[in-house]
C-alpha cells in the first residue's frame, strides 16, 4: 500500500514506515502530523483523486528537525574575470509515516 501526497509544494510517494525529509514545518519532535492532500492511493486498487482523494489521510510522527549538508553554488563567466560562490543549507523536518487510511 502506498500513496502520493502533496506537501510543501512537492509530491512524495510514501509507504507505512518510510522516513521522509520535508521542508521545515516548525513542529515539535514526537508530535503528530496529518497530510490531507492525497493525490493517489493504491491499496490493491488504484484511486486517483480529482485533484485529491476524498477521505484519504496520511498520518505521521515528527522525528526531528535539522539542517542539510551545505550546497555550493558556483557561477563563472569565462574570460570576464567574474566569479560568484554562494552556499546554503536547507532546513528540514524528518517525518516517519505511521498510517495510510
Amino acid at each position: 500500500m502506498y500513496a502520493i501526497i502533496k506537501a510543501s509544494g512537492q509530491q512524495f510517494k510514501v509507504q507505512e514506515g518510510d522516513i521522509i525529509a520535508f521542508d521545515n514545518m516548525g513542529l515539535e519532535p514526537e508530535s503528530a502530523v496529518e497530510f490531507n492532500e492525497v493525490l493517489l492511493l493504491d491499496n490493491g486498487e488504484m484511486t486517483i483523486g480529482t485533484p485529491f482523494v476524498e477521505g484519504a489521510v496520511v498520518k505521521g510522527e515528527v522525528i526531528n528537525e535539522g539542517r542539510d549538508k551545505k550546497v555550493i553554488i558556483y557561477k563563472k563567466r569565462r574570460r570576464k574575470d567574474s566569479k560568484l560562490k554562494r552556499g546554503f543549507r536547507r532546513d528540514f523536518t524528518r517525518v516517519k509515516i505511521t498510517s495510510i487510511a
